[in-house]
């Protein structure tokens, strides 16, 4: 949603624009909706990031940890 200075939040679907200010309650309340799943699809991204490099350093410390094959 972007906006500039002394203008209105827009949002934009289907290539037209509206003020978030003239969208009913419920509109408003979804678009708020939408942020904050947006927000914890964001945190989520992160934590599984974090659970993937943690899992790459315990398989290569497993490794390590194995007997030779010698």
């Amino acid at each position: 949603m972007p906006v500039t200075k002394n203008e209105e939040p827009t949002l934009t679907h289907n290539g037209k624009t509206y003020n978030v200010s003239e969208l009913s309650e419920a509109a408003q309340t979804q678009l708020m909706n939408v942020r904050i799943a947006d927000g914890e699809i964001r945190r989520l991204q992160m934590q599984l990031a974090i659970a993937q490099t943690a899992h790459n350093a315990y398989q290569q410390a497993l490794i390590a940890a194995l007997p030779s094959q010698e």
